[in-house]
Parts: C-alpha cells; structure tokens; sequence
C-alpha cells in the first residue's frame, strides 16, 4: 500500500485547546444574541464578559476589540447561512429557494437571533472587510444567492428589468425588516403568518391580484 493511502491518525485535540474553543464558542453565541437585541452601538464588552461568566481580561485573549466581536459573530452567521444553503434540495426552483432564505433569516430575526449592526461605522467596516472567514461566506451567499436571482429572472418568475443587485438587497433587508416586530407586537398574527405576509409582499408585491 502506498504510504499515501495509509490511513491518518485523527489529530488529538489537547484538552486546552478543547476548552478556549468552547469559551471562543460560548462569546460568539453571546454577542450574537445581544447584537440582535441591543444592537452594536449599545452592547458593551462586559456585557459580554458578564454573560459567559468569564474578566474581561480574558475575553480580550480572544477578541482585542468590540469590533472583532462583532465581526466573529457575523462570520458564524456566514457559517449558518452556508450550511443552510446547502441543505437546500438540489429539485427547487431558483424562486423557491430564494424564499426559502428569506423564510430563513426571518426566523432568525423573530427568534432574536440575527445580529444587527450599524451600517454607517468605519472602524466596524474596517474589521469586516478585513474579516476573511466573514468576508469568504458573505461573497459565497452572495454569489449563490445572485445566482439564484438570474436563473429566476431568465425564468421570468422575477422581473428581469430590475438589476439583480437590487433584488440581493433587497432580500438581504428582510433581515433586518422592523416589520415582523410591528406585526409581533399587534398580536394578531402567529410568526408563521407574519413570515408569510411579508414574503407576499417581498415576492408577490402590493398590487391587487
């Protein structure tokens, strides 16, 4: 047998090791869930270091700036969307599974679990674009989510005069759209409902039908 083919020893994870990934894990699930609810602005890092029970000291062994938390937990949203995109069946129309990752990041949104950041800060886009993981998943969802948007205009199953850059943010928007909170609020309606009115209007617009 070729030395090639000699099957590997798996690497041993050192129990160390083990450990500051399960603390970097539980800070990146913090601040993603305080991104969501307060926003980057108001989220402070011992806010961050008090809700994983760990100094501030040794948050900053992982992340030297409030920046690069936010720009960890965009990352493992990256992360979440690839493999969500993934799971999608390969026998879906471009358009289904367009609103499939619209259903997707309203979920996410209504669960308190989608990151809001501020979109006019330069320190903050500054670590993003310099952010490889984050910056490598955001061009793959995009490029896989564009894709999707030509094949559905050359389908004719969306309006092929508007660009399709256009149609990524605008998908792209329903991620922060205030309103599903609205409609929360007024409590006539379940999340379901509401992720279903506002991909009808996402998709299906305002004219009367």
């Amino acid at each position: 047998m070729p030395v090639s083919d000699v099957p590997k020893a798996p690497v041993k994870v050192s129990f160390k090791k083990q450990m500051l990934q399960a603390r970097e894990d539980a800070i990146i699930r913090s601040v993603n869930l305080l991104l969501a609810e307060k926003g980057f602005e108001a989220m402070t890092v011992d806010e961050v270091a008090a809700s994983v029970g760990i100094a501030k000291a040794s948050l900053y062994k992982h992340f030297p700036s409030k920046e690069d938390l936010a720009a960890a937990a965009m990352a493992h949203l990256m992360g979440q969307a690839q493999a969500f995109l993934n799971s999608l069946p390969d026998d879906m129309s471009p358009l289904q599974k367009l609103r499939g990752v619209v259903r997707w990041t309203m979920l996410l949104k209504l669960a308190g679990e989608m990151p809001s950041l501020p979109s006019q800060n330069s320190t903050l886009r500054a670590t993003l674009m310099s952010h490889k993981a984050y910056m490598d998943g955001l061009m793959d969802v995009s490029d896989r989510v564009g894709g999707w948007i030509e094949a559905a205009q050359a389908q004719g199953a969306i309006n092929p005069a508007l660009p399709a850059i256009a149609v990524l943010y605008t998908l792209y928007a329903r991620a922060c759209d205030p309103v599903l909170e609205f409609l929360r609020m007024g409590g006539q309606h379940t999340d379901e409902q509401i992720i279903d009115l506002v991909l009808s209007t996402c998709f299906d617009g305002l004219n009367s039908r």
